[in-house]
């Protein structure tokens, strides 16, 4: 298969950037887009230039890293993977690519495709965790959970952090992911002890951050890799509502 592609390139984060074109030939159906752009950048290092950088890791849709705008989709135009999963047999042969970096003000572009989200890692650092010694595995799963409670809190707790929520947003609302963990301690026994003072210092942090409000279009649940529902936003909400009525 060949392909056209329009790839962002931008040296740092005060480069205006721009879209540069290249042309990719014999690319193989069952390779990754991630594969795809390591073929380019064989070329492109060969001809003496600078390789497009993007971010990955794990290349198996867990880590989240690998997050890309790919024909104005996060991720790409398939549902419930991340980019790293994407197969260029979703594509025509002969198709024009664009490809492009997560676009919002809380995650400064570092390079090309590779942008800072070190923003989520400080909402984390706010009150993504439990302080409760909950023991080892033995002890943990000794705790009675009832099914359908543990099924939600698992549900929110398959977010991978990879901000395509973020890039979906007009506003560029963290909403979904802060909502997915906040939900999921929320959810457990072994998260009540920071229960109120959680959901205050994720969103202070959120918002101090710089992302948007929640805009309510389902943008960010219809382009998460991991299907995470908006439901967790409605939790997130309750959850606020009630720390601040519990003073």
């Amino acid at each position: 298969m060949n392909f056209t592609l329009k790839i962002w390139r931008q040296k740092n984060r005060t480069d205006e950037g721009r879209f540069v074109e290249y042309t990719v030939k014999d690319i193989s159906p069952d390779a990754s887009l991630l594969e795809m752009l390591d073929v380019l950048n064989n070329d492109i290092v060969r001809k003496g230039e600078d390789p497009v950088a993007f971010d990955h890791d794990c290349r198996e849709g867990i880590c989240g890293s690998c997050g890309l705008v790919i024909d104005g989709r996060s991720h790409g135009p398939n549902r419930g993977i991340a980019t790293c999963e994407l197969r260029m047999r979703s594509f025509r042969d002969g198709n024009t690519i664009v490809v492009e970096p997560w676009r919002a003000k809380a995650f400064p572009i570092i390079k090309d495709l590779v942008v800072d989200r070190s923003a989520f890692e400080r909402i984390m650092q706010a009150g993504g965790y439990v302080s409760t010694k909950t023991g080892g595995v033995p002890d943990a799963n000794a705790i009675p959970i009832p099914k359908p409670v543990a099924e939600e809190a698992m549900d929110a707790a398959a977010c991978i952090g990879c901000g395509a929520c973020v890039a979906a947003c007009p506003n560029g609302s963290a909403m979904l992911f802060v909502s997915a963990k906040v939900s999921q301690l929320a959810l457990l026994p072994q998260g009540q002890v920071e229960r109120t003072e959680r959901v205050q210092r994720m969103v202070a942090r959120m918002d101090a951050e710089g992302f948007g409000n929640c805009s309510n279009n389902y943008a960010c649940e219809a382009e998460c890799p991991k299907k995470i529902s908006v439901e967790h936003i409605a939790r997130l909400n309750r959850e606020f509502i009630r720390a601040k009525v519990a003073g």
